[in-house]
């Protein structure tokens, strides 16, 4: 379990897109249904592809070779967990009373007395072993200068020992040493200790002169050659200390790791020496290995060269199992995002077919025309549906379409995406899927290992074969419990993805034959208030997104959405064809197991969801004016459970919704300054800080000083008959209109207001023109971005109109027009967001033509987006509003002073 910091997920959160946030872990972009640990030689878990850290898994637990040979030396009389207690745990005191006769540790004393007796070569080798271990390290040296310098943490190494006398005893132990076994182990102390006090050569000879002549290669062989070894790379021989760290790479299972790091193959150089000293064909095959290891290009020449030397080498199902993982990550991404690109290798087109995108804009601001169909190929089209001709648009969404069309649709995941790669948009991942089955084919009929037929029919899983896969899967008889979890696990992938439409029946079975992947039980809750724990993504996951993403096709948006997101999230970005679409689906009789137990656990609101929904409703009216219609829908409000916090400042764990009857939770508790004016612009300040209520507010009853949304309409309905008149009331009540449409606006300071959001902290709700709507796989990670319709600031504008003409009195026709100039503002900033230059930064010409944009951008906005300041100005500078606008806008004074 991997826990990251609030700050981090928020930060990664607020755009999908984001490519260098404070935390990115790759192993976490996929799925990893192929088990890479399934190989039987545990020994090279760490092996395994990892782009998250040097070796893969957090912690390998491989029994160390060492331990094993003291185990066959006490004639495995004791396990292995007694046997390394023994020899690495038990203290160096408890071990010598113990020899005394004297011990009360436990373990010891369960040995018996016999046991000095039967083994004083050993108990007298580990007592020396144990006095010489805290020494057995170089001695640190620090460059005080070094930016990285730090003081030795280590109180004592191999130099503080007397080396004369260390070295006499361990050679007169060393000769009197009448076991094979011991004496070995004192000649590898003898080589560590040299190594270690920096003899290099030294230990180089007493390699030579105390290991060799014993001809055993032992688990203590190899400890004293990577000692040795040590000592070749501390003399300059760079090329033989890698042959010698190679030699214990390829024995070692608990050393693999230290040896591969110590071996420093770093150039083509150092491969071709390794290779060229490979005399047998298993270490021809470990070499192959360790250059195929450390390439990143295709691996297949290097699987094709260990093939011909061994087919049952177990290496070989390493690097299978990386390559396996390598195209997994293309293949099963954990998110397809809008502009991915679909198995053909062919950019999809982003944007919901119900939905329209964005137009974007050149330097010359101009808007691009669609072409339309000539009038013949509409004919044409006409006649190819009329005789059964089938549609174009193969990315067509519904309940009632073909099998086919839905196996066929481009949008049906998962697919290989030629892109992914995260730091770079431009580099292609390689796709050798082909040429990889191929190779594994031929393999799975030369080896013994079924291994081979499970990576086998894997591969016919991402390439779609799915009888393929269940053909190979039926055919496997092993007994291997990995391989029998494996197999069950890609049987149910296979009969999962392979379905053309999720429909009752086929959900029955999911809660039938696959209920352990859709209903966990549930982890207790954490204790942390600081981290989140994130697990990675799992089967589990991958199946859900394969559901959210039928569904989706199948046009059935509400089980899509609650697949991947709880239904609170709505708010993050209130579609109210999507709330229509949830709406449905909560509210349907009869719902299968698979729709109550799964689908349904994702509906998380406090209160009634019909009250959730209607409010989505009544504020896209209140947002378009139509009050009465606003109205209607806040009416239906009943058992409201109030909004959750989404502000990005809140970093308690718990954003459920406010407790406080006097605070603001998204229906209660609205402030009559919502009809009022800013004293200045500052969206943190307090509201009576940052607001005013118009002097004539007032007279106005239904403004009340505490409202709700269903009396925010009603008040709004009586405002509107009022402002039908032709007298001051009507252009004050006019007036209140359009402030309350300007302050819910997106420059307002009551933003929230009908966003479905409790404050105007800056969210990323707040954009002025995004219209597009990236959905064309499934709703995944809805929260991480916002499309909220961009505001119609002519609705505000409109009311001020009227409100102009309406009133006599010059002071409140220059209140008005401020107004109104503060809306066309706002359709500045629309028109101002569609505005692309085009330019690239390595452009010779840049500086010129930012400049020549720039210009383009200042002559629009003073030619079409100061008509209201114009007027201010040259009609109204003699009125008291115009000099109080001039002291409190510094903007407004600028501009009628310049």
């Amino acid at each position: 379990m991997k826990k990251i910091g609030i700050s981090a997920l928020l930060l990664f959160a607020l755009n999908q897109q984001t490519q260098a946030c404070a935390w990115y872990d790759p192993d976490y972009e996929y799925f990893n249904l192929f088990t890479q640990s399934i190989i039987k030689d545990k020994s090279y878990l760490p092996f395994l592809l990892s782009y998250s850290s040097k070796f893969y898994g957090d912690e390998v637990h491989v029994h160390d070779e060492n331990i094993e040979a003291w185990q066959k030396f006490f004639g495995n009389k004791y396990n292995y967990a007694e046997t390394e207690y023994l020899v690495n745990k038990v203290s160096y005191y408890d071990l010598n009373e113990f020899k005394k006769g004297t011990t009360n540790n436990t373990f010891l004393k369960k040995l018996g007395p016999n046991f000095y007796t039967q083994n004083k070569e050993a108990i007298d080798y580990l007592l020396q072993a144990k006095y010489m271990e805290p020494y057995m390290q170089i001695k640190f040296v620090g460059n005080p200068d070094n930016y990285y310098f730090s003081e030795q943490t280590v109180s004592v190494n191999a130099s503080n020992l007397d080396f004369n006398k260390t070295m006499t005893a361990l050679t007169n132990l060393y000769n009197a040493a009448k076991n094979p076994e011991i004496k070995l182990r004192y000649a590898y102390q003898i080589v560590r200790f040299n190594h270690y006090t920096q003899n290099y050569q030294q230990a180089v000879d007493a390699f030579k002169k105390y290991v060799e002549p014993l001809n055993l290669k032992s688990a203590p062989y190899y400890l004293a050659l990577d000692q040795m070894a040590g000592a070749l790379r501390g003399l300059g021989k760079g090329q033989d200390a890698n042959w010698n760290f190679f030699k214990v790479f390829s024995f070692s299972k608990a050393r693999k790791e230290s040896a591969f790091t110590s071996m420093q193959l770093s150039d083509s150089t150092s491969f071709k020496d390794l290779m060229a000293r490979a005399q047998s064909p298993e270490e021809k095959n470990m070499a192959t290995f360790l250059l195929a290891y450390k390439d990143y290009s295709n691996p297949i020449p290097a699987m094709e060269k260990m093939y011909d030397i061994d087919p049952n080498s177990e290496i070989l199902k390493v690097l299978a199992a990386r390559s396996i993982n390598e195209l997994e990550r293309s293949y099963l991404p954990i998110m397809y995002n809008s502009d991915e690109v679909n198995n053909q290798g062919q950019a999809t087109s982003s944007g919901n077919s119900n939905e329209n995108s964005s137009t974007k804009s050149t330097t010359s601001t101009t808007e691009q025309k669609v072409e339309k169909p000539s009038f013949w190929s509409r004919i044409v089209s006409f006649f190819k549906n009329l005789f059964g001709g089938s549609s174009d648009d193969s990315t067509e969404r519904g309940a009632n379409l073909s099998d086919k069309s839905y196996l066929n649709n481009p949008n049906r995941i998962p697919f290989f995406s030629a892109n992914d790669n995260l730091w770079d948009d431009n580099d292609k991942v390689l796709n050798y899927i082909d040429d990889f089955d191929k190779f594994i084919d031929k393999t799975k009929d030369k080896s013994n290992d079924e291994f081979w037929k499970i990576a086998s029919a894997y591969l016919k899983f991402l390439k779609k074969d799915y009888d393929a896969s269940n053909d190979i899967l039926n055919d496997i008889k092993t007994n291997n419990p990995e391989y029998l979890q494996e197999i069950k696990k890609m049987k149910a992938l296979n009969a999962i993805v392979s379905q053309p439409k999720i429909d009752a029946d086929f959900e029955n079975k999911l809660m039938t034959e696959y209920k352990e992947y859709f209903i966990k039980p549930e982890k207790k809750a954490s204790d942390s208030t600081e981290y989140y724990e994130y697990s990675p993504p799992s089967t589990s996951d991958f199946l859900v997104d394969i559901l959210a993403n039928r569904y989706f096709l199948q046009g059935e948006d509400g089980k899509a959405y609650l697949m991947n997101n709880s239904l609170s999230s709505l708010q993050y970005s209130p579609n109210a064809d999507l709330a229509k679409k949830l709406q449905s689906f909560i509210n349907k009789d009869n719902k299968t197991a698979f729709e109550k137990e799964v689908v349904s656990k994702n509906i998380d609101i406090k209160g009634n969801p019909d009250a959730f929904f209607n409010l989505i409703y009544g504020d896209q009216e209140m947002r378009n004016a139509n009050f009465t219609k606003a109205k209607d829908y806040y009416s239906r409000i009943k058992d409201f459970g109030g909004l959750n916090d989404l502000s990005m400042y809140n970093n308690t764990s718990d954003n459920t919704p406010p407790t406080d009857p006097s605070v603001y939770n998204g229906f209660n508790n609205i402030s009559p300054l919502v009809f009022g004016h800013n004293v200045w612009e500052s969206f943190g300040s307090a509201e009576t800080e940052s607001m005013k209520a118009e002097p004539f507010a007032k007279d106005f009853p239904m403004i009340a000083a505490d409202m709700n949304k269903l009396e925010l309409a009603n008040a709004a309905i009586e405002l509107q008959k009022i402002g039908t008149g032709k007298d001051l009331k009507a252009a004050e009540a006019n007036q209140l209109l359009g402030n309350m449409l300007y302050n819910s606006s997106i420059l307002g300071y009551y933003r929230e207001l009908f966003v479905m959001d409790l404050n105007n902290a800056g969210w990323n709700k707040y954009d002025f023109w995004k219209t597009d709507t990236p959905y064309k796989y499934y709703y995944k990670n809805y929260s991480y971005t916002s499309y909220i319709k961009p505001e119609n600031f002519d609705l505000s504008i409109n009311y001020y109109k009227k409100a102009l003409d309406q009133t006599t009195d010059k002071d409140q026709k220059a209140r008005i027009l401020f107004q109104m100039a503060s809306a066309e503002q706002g359709k500045y900033y629309q028109w101002e967001s569609k505005q692309e230059n085009n330019l690239s930064w390595d452009d010779p010409n840049y500086d010129q033509k930012r400049k020549a944009f720039d210009a383009q951008i200042d002559k629009t906005k003073n030619d079409k987006y100061r008509t209201y300041f114009a007027q201010l100005k040259q009609n109204y500078a003699d009125t008291q509003s115009f000099k109080d606008l001039q002291s409190r806008c510094l903007y407004f004074k600028y501009y009628t002073t310049k």
